[in-house]
């Protein structure tokens, strides 16, 4: 069974930092892209980041970029996210999710596989 499993999440004051982890079980994930979504409370689940199957190429949202990091490690089956600068609306919970062929990493229909999730409070 492919599971995601989050963690990392929690309660941060508004400039501090939080590193989300996202380990992948029950298949090989060294050929996939993954990213970070996220949602917040009455808002629809938005692109974060992403990460191509080498880790050489990265994308980010506009309103991440130069503040969070994606990264990961094949060989532990685990992907990455470096949150720095935290703002208040960054708050949300945050998903991670894997994909095989995707076309725009953007979109969350591409990716097949989802993880359940782990919460993000920044309080300002």
């Amino acid at each position: 069974q492919v599971q995601l499993v989050e963690s990392g999440g929690g309660l941060v004051q508004a400039g501090g930092s939080l590193s989300l982890s996202c380990v992948a079980s029950g298949r090989i994930f060294d050929k996939d892209a993954m990213a970070w979504f996220r949602q917040a409370p009455g808002k629809e689940r938005e692109f974060v980041a992403a990460i191509n199957w080498s880790g050489e190429s990265t994308w980010y949202a506009d309103s991440v970029k130069g503040r969070f990091t994606v990264s990961r490690d094949n060989a532990k089956n685990t992907l990455y996210l470096q949150m720095n600068n935290l703002k208040s609306e960054d708050t949300a919970d945050y998903y991670c999710a894997a994909g095989w062929a995707i076309s725009v990493v953007t979109t969350s229909a591409e990716y097949d596989y989802w993880g359940q999730g782990t919460q993000v409070i920044v309080s300002s």
